[in-house]
């Protein structure tokens, strides 16, 4: 193993793949890093790529391994930054109380990389104030965005923040002044120019909650595309290489994001074993890791209407139920209706139902966020976070710079549809959406998503809603009272609804 007296800038405990490249990343921008991994093989593996990446006019190794985490704090420079790449749960807490016996000191600041449950982070900082400095960074971008700049989400003590943020600036994606991703995949020549895709968020628990989000809304935008993949294929008979040409042809306008990109790639792939579409040889059955279903919680918890996240969640865990949707297939039957269908203009609806589902899950994701910083006492820049997502991240996507301009204009805007941008798109696009949903009722095409995401716009839109009717339920079973439209706010009402009978209806 690798000694040295050298200092180093920051270490990482866990130099798995998120850690390695993580690590990787840092060393391109000219940042030395000490590593310890309990498995001494990612260890090697780590510094044997480093070794053969190393620019030719460095002779010195820009990662030194450690085979123990008090060597590891012995090579960084105080107050030392220590990187955890570990699985969410107990492994980051055994990690801490690990570094606090091999010599962590109050002023060392302990940054939890992983995908960490808010809540988690929150008592952490408060448990462990005493022993070190403790900060969370949510990391969106998988292997390739942490190798070569991913969108950093970072939330804890804003004194550690100054520590972190030359660091957390240097290795995060950058966008150009029009928002647009600058991207080099090149190990050992780093972007160094633009706008770097992270910004400090507030204290505790803020990062991770807001990639929490981040991955509720990355929910909603894949399923989104998966029901216009189905409509398209459903409708109009296509098949999965014409549909990626004509999403690569979506991919030039206003949807052009990372997962249509990726979306046309992978349905113009081909399966070497049997010649057929890739697409239709993998098992339709969705996993998940639980971060769109705690923004679902999350959203249920505090009362925010985020239902195109929620049902993009109940789809993943509809799509597991194979063995019972084989038996449902052969038993239940749908009454559809058929008809003529031009091609030409089905596409468009779609596309357009597309774009208007998605500005609704991300109106949903923003107003989830207004709500949390209510709860917890944060103050979040909504522009920011919409800055932050444009490059790097999974959701990363043009339409952003839009979000951010919205927020810019107006920082107290309550609502992404109230904008006049995003107003006069759902206004001049919406049709497409309503004939989608349409086609796909009486097709009998699961849409799950779609359909949300017009009762979203319709309900948030209408003056008026049938809760009335439904507060009145309430008060007739269970006297949980009711306010009424001619008394003062706040003011409540209460019906003894049989005894009272029906009085006539005054003239």
């Amino acid at each position: 193993m690798l000694k040295t007296n050298q200092n180093c800038n920051i270490g990482f405990v866990g130099l798995g793949v998120m850690g390695k490249n993580l690590a990787l990343n840092l060393a391109d921008h000219g940042y030395r890093v000490a590593g310890f991994d309990l498995d001494t093989h990612k260890i090697q593996d780590v510094l044997n790529t480093e070794a053969a990446e190393r620019p030719d006019s460095s002779k010195q190794a820009r990662i030194v391994g450690c085979a123990s985490m008090k060597e590891m704090l012995s090579n960084l420079i105080k107050p030392r930054v220590i990187v955890v790449l570990v699985p969410a749960g107990h492994p980051v807490d055994a990690v801490c109380n690990s570094l606090i016996k091999a010599g962590l000191e109050a002023d060392d600041i302990v940054v939890d990389c992983g995908n960490s449950q808010w809540t988690d982070t929150i008592r952490r900082e408060a448990e462990y104030k005493e022993k070190f400095k403790f900060f969370g960074t949510a990391v969106s971008g998988g292997e390739v965005g942490a190798r070569f700049g991913p969108s950093l989400m970072p939330g804890g003590d804003a004194d550690s923040w100054k520590y972190l943020q030359p660091m957390w600036e240097a290795v995060a994606a950058k966008v150009d002044k029009d928002g647009k991703p600058i991207i080099s995949n090149t190990p050992g020549k780093p972007v160094t120019e633009g706008e770097p895709c992270t910004a400090y968020l507030g204290p505790n628990g803020a990062g991770h909650y807001v990639k929490m989000v981040h991955n509720g809304i990355e929910y909603a935008d894949m399923q989104l595309i998966c029901e216009a993949y189905h409509l398209l294929r459903s409708l109009l008979g296509y098949e999965p290489e014409e549909i990626g040409k004509l999403f690569e042809k979506w991919n030039q306008g206003v949807l052009n994001s990372y997962l249509v990109e990726i979306s046309a790639d992978i349905l113009q792939q081909y399966d070497h074993k049997t010649g057929a579409p890739l697409v239709d040889m993998i098992l339709d059955s969705a996993g998940q890791k639980g971060t769109g279903r705690w923004t679902s919680i999350s959203a249920t918890q505090m009362g925010v209407p985020a239902g195109i996240i929620s049902e993009s969640v109940y789809a993943r865990a509809l799509s597991t139920l194979t063995g019972e949707r084989e038996l449902a297939a052969s038993k239940l039957t749908a009454e559809v209706e058929s008809g003529e269908i031009e091609a030409e203009a089905v596409e468009k609806a779609i596309e357009e139902a597309l774009y208007c589902a998605k500005i609704c899950a991300y109106a949903q994701g923003f107003q989830l966020l207004r709500a949390a910083q209510k709860e917890y006492s944060w103050a979040f820049n909504f522009s920011d976070i919409a800055k932050i997502w444009r490059g790097g991240c999974i959701i990363r996507a043009s339409f952003l710079q839009k979000i951010a301009d919205a927020f810019d204009e107006n920082h107290e805007l309550e609502n992404l549809l109230l904008s006049d941008y995003f107003a006069d798109a759902m206004a001049n696009k919406q049709a497409g959406l309503r004939k989608a949903v349409v086609l796909a009722a009486q097709s009998g095409i699961p849409t799950p998503s779609f359909f949300s995401a017009l009762a979203y716009f319709d309900g948030y839109r209408s003056e008026v809603l049938p809760a009335n009717l439904l507060q009145a339920q309430r008060d007739y079973f269970g006297a949980h009272t009711y306010e009424r439209v001619d008394a003062e706010v706040g003011q409540k009402f209460h019906t003894f609804w049989q005894e009272e009978g029906r009085p006539e209806r005054k003239a």
